[in-house]
């Protein structure tokens, strides 16, 4: 299967994405699909398009970050680099229903999730038509996604669905959407991860500040104190047990529950145990990206831009060709 995703450069990527998505690219890589991961410049304009200050250093970052994970199977590219996909939105918001997007339940969501930024702007309204445009410019079959993208998949299908309707070609296959069950890792304060929280766990950091971040982290409210027992399904730490291992390993699994509920070991103790782990884990990661170099980088994705842009071309030369523009 051809897999395509992409992630927004709108600041550090956190252990979050790590578990919520990266790790989910790299088993759809290593099955060997033929996945195509892009860097989404374009889009984080939609909701950051007041400061660009920081875009370049982001997106540079990001690249880096998406190589020291492990895709090194993979297609990676950055989407402003592929102007094709500017194009066929265009084409596509010429016959996408203004209703369809109005109803998309994210587009109010985020409205109130970022009710501190002006986002009345068109480009926000359109993010789901380019989104459809970036799926589709590479008749990607699968597209792994976060539960609150789902609708977004199934717009994509009734884009494609309507331009080969109207035009009388089948040019674009329905794209399904790939799931997959993860833990969801809250903030270090107990709230969702949120950069806007400052309550992240970064990706790229060292053993002496995870460890900073970690040790204080809100855990069960029941444990006031020591000797107060707890439950680990109602602390946010155990969430970060299951997505770091802990879960797996029966005989830690058993310390920490029978630890927790009967108050045999205290919360700074359990959190050196996922500290331990985290750190196992992750520690490759800052390994490989203190040593990629700034080059290195910038010739994986030129050569991951060059690839996208000629399967993009060749799509658009079809577009064309069923849209019966001359140019």
């Amino acid at each position: 299967m051809r897999i395509l995703s992409g992630i927004r450069p709108t600041g550090k990527v956190h252990v979050g994405h790590y578990v919520g998505v990266f790790e989910n690219w790299i088993k759809l890589q290593n099955e060997g699909h033929d996945t195509f991961y892009f860097i989404a410049d374009w889009h984080a304009l939609t909701t950051h398009y007041e400061d660009t200050s920081e875009l370049k250093h982001y997106t540079k970052d990001l690249a880096r970050t998406l190589i020291a994970v492990g895709l090194d199977k993979s297609t990676l590219f950055v989407q402003s680099a592929v102007k094709e996909h500017a194009e066929l939105m265009l084409i596509f918001s010429m016959v996408t229903p203004l209703s369809w997007l109005e109803r998309v339940p994210t587009y109010k969501e985020m409205k109130q999730q970022l009710a501190n930024k002006d986002l009345s702007n068109a480009g926000f309204l359109m993010y789901p038509v380019l989104q459809a445009a970036d799926i589709l410019i590479y008749k990607a079959d699968g597209v792994p996604v976060g539960e609150d993208q789902v609708y977004h998949i199934e717009l994509t299908r009734e884009i494609a669905r309507r331009f080969n309707y109207i035009f009388k070609k089948e040019i674009f296959p329905e794209p399904k959407e790939l799931l997959s069950k993860v833990p969801k890792l809250l903030g270090t304060d107990g709230r969702k991860m949120s950069k806007s929280y400052g309550n992240t766990i970064p990706l790229i950091t060292t053993e002496n500040e995870l460890s900073k971040m970690v040790l204080p982290m809100v855990t069960d409210p029941a444990r006031k104190r020591r000797t107060d027992p707890g439950n680990p399904e109602n602390c946010p730490v155990w969430d970060y047990h299951k997505a770091f291992g802990t879960a797996d390993n029966e005989e830690e699994k058993q310390w920490v529950f029978e630890g927790c509920t009967q108050a045999k070991i205290g919360c700074v103790d359990c959190k050196k145990l996922l500290l331990k782990h985290m750190t196992e884990k992750l520690s490759p990661i800052w390994e490989r990206y203190n040593s990629i170099t700034e080059g290195q980088v910038q010739e994986i994705i030129e050569n991951g831009n060059e690839k996208a842009r000629e399967i993009a071309k060749q799509t658009m030369e079809e577009v064309r060709d069923a849209v019966k523009i001359m140019y």
